[in-house]
């Protein structure tokens, strides 16, 4: 006998996607949304009150750091399991993340076996993968061919880090001109890496040591003149670019302007650059300040103001996390100069709960949350309509957020493997109350739920792709 299908009936709630606002209910069916509207329970159903709540798509993070090696030996504090536990709290249902393939490791093997890893601890939620490329040659551009039927359509290249991981102008104009052959988005970190080793040799030279050292030789002009180049370059091939992570107004006039001038380019920003400054560098003992270290820093308070304006006039596409948490203790601060703390922060878990206070200080109205936090990166990923709205087809997954009651950032209640939080104490507007993935309760009323971890692979379509042509599902066969 076929087992008796998975039923949920989420009721009285005010469903929010990307297209507006409604008092609707909505049932999934074996992992799908099957009906929205004014439903009545049906023969089955397991009911799931939201009255008072919103219910919103499941989060789409197009920028985590889970289980990833830096430095050629320092290992992210989350592997999969705690990552994705921490992001299914915070109200993401999907994750795109990061293989890193070695020097002459072909491509097809190193998307094997980053996916072998994640799929043996357990994740939580669904996932996919940009793919790292670093000063790629010939060989390695000819490769890209084969990413579509790998499931990847994005790859990303650094323009900072000389000698560890970045890529000259000639190899990302290269690989820019492969990807408009091809249909891939291209990610760059943009930071001029020589112009800031030069500045970080002079503040060594001169005695400064110390963690806000970090800010000041990482200044916005060598974002703004990388964001400049970048954009120059996409557009001379005519490739579709995203830059990841902008966190200052000027590296934003960069990517106003090149939208202006009929640029395909795409920006996003972080949710830590939206509520922690540069002051918090500034004076602080070294074991703080370094709590609060990420490439590019943290900026000031003018920057932040226009980071929030742009999410809502759309000059900014998504709002992400660069979830990178690493282990204060022994892995984020190691002894020595500002160069040797670790660059990256945590932050799945908190991300919605951050763009959502900007629905509440009126910045945007909660569809522009959907929009940027969850439709967008999923259409930039190619997993759009199935992922990232809530629509009759799409899978089943769904956050019901309570406005009427306000969360406060702990450490102590967080649930990645990060011994700290740089949002310490913060206080925002609502609470994540359930969290569904594919019509899965993986989190109820404000719980974690125990469960297997049955997070799937995403195959994604690239930009010239169909995404209905995709498998509905990945069950471990590589598309």
């Amino acid at each position: 006998m076929p087992e008796p299908a998975r039923r949920t009936l989420v009721h009285g709630g005010t469903l929010v996607t990307s297209a507006g606002v409604a008092a609707a209910d909505v049932r999934f069916v074996d992992g799908a949304v099957a009906a929205i509207g004014a439903l009545d329970p049906e023969p089955g159903d397991a009911l799931v009150d939201a009255s008072g709540c919103f219910v919103l798509p499941g989060g789409v993070d197009f920028h985590t750091h889970i289980d990833a090696v830096f430095r050629g030996s320092i290992r992210t504090a989350d592997d999969w399991r705690t990552g994705s536990a921490a992001a299914a709290a915070g109200g993401t249902t999907t994750v795109i993340d990061f293989c890193s393939p070695g020097p002459d490791q072909p491509l097809a093997e190193a998307l094997a076996g980053w996916r072998a890893r994640v799929e043996e601890q357990g994740p939580l939620v669904d996932y996919g993968a940009h793919v790292i490329l670093v000063q790629p040659g010939e060989e390695r551009l000819a490769e890209l061919a084969e990413l579509p039927g790998l499931g990847v359509s994005s790859v990303k290249l650094y323009l900072a880090y000389p000698g560890r991981v970045m890529s000259d102008d000639r190899a990302l104009f290269r690989t820019l001109q492969r990807a408009a052959e091809l249909g891939l988005l291209v990610l760059v970190h943009a930071e001029n890496g020589h112009a800031i080793d030069v500045l970080v040799e002079e503040a060594l030279e001169s005695g400064e040591v110390e963690p806000e050292w970090h800010g000041h030789t990482r200044p916005p002009l060598t974002e703004a003149e990388a964001v400049s180049r970048a954009t120059a370059l996409a557009r001379l091939a005519e490739a579709e670019l995203y830059v990841v992570h902008l966190s200052s107004e000027r590296a934003l006039a960069e990517l106003r302007r090149a939208r202006a001038d009929g640029g395909r380019v795409h920006g996003e920003t972080c949710s830590h650059y939206l509520v922690l400054d540069e002051s918090l560098l500034i004076g602080a003992p070294r074991e703080e300040a370094a709590k609060f270290v990420c490439s590019p820093p943290a900026r000031t308070r003018d920057d932040q103001a226009e980071l929030w304006a742009a999410l809502g006039d759309g000059g900014l596409d998504v709002l992400a996390s660069d979830h990178c948490p690493f282990v204060l203790h022994g892995e984020k601060i190691v002894d020595g100069d500002f160069t040797h703390i670790m660059n990256g922060l945590p932050g799945v878990e908190q991300r919605l709960l951050i763009g959502y206070s900007g629905v509440e200080r009126g910045v945007y109205p909660i569809e522009r949350l959907v929009e940027i936090a969850s439709a967008e990166p999923a259409r930039l990923a190619g997993i759009y309509p199935r992922k990232g709205d809530l629509r009759v087809g799409s899978d089943a997954d769904a956050v019901i957020l309570d406005p009427a009651v306000r969360t406060r950032f702990s450490a102590e209640t967080h649930h990645s493997a990060v011994d700290y939080l740089p949002y310490e104490g913060m206080e925002v507007p609502g609470r994540i109350r359930d969290v569904f993935v594919r019509g899965r309760a993986v989190v109820a009323d404000g719980r974690l739920l125990d469960g297997p971890g049955d997070g799937r692979f995403l195959a994604r379509a690239t930009r010239s792709g169909d995404p209905s042509a995709l498998p509905a599902s990945d069950e471990g066969d590589t598309p």
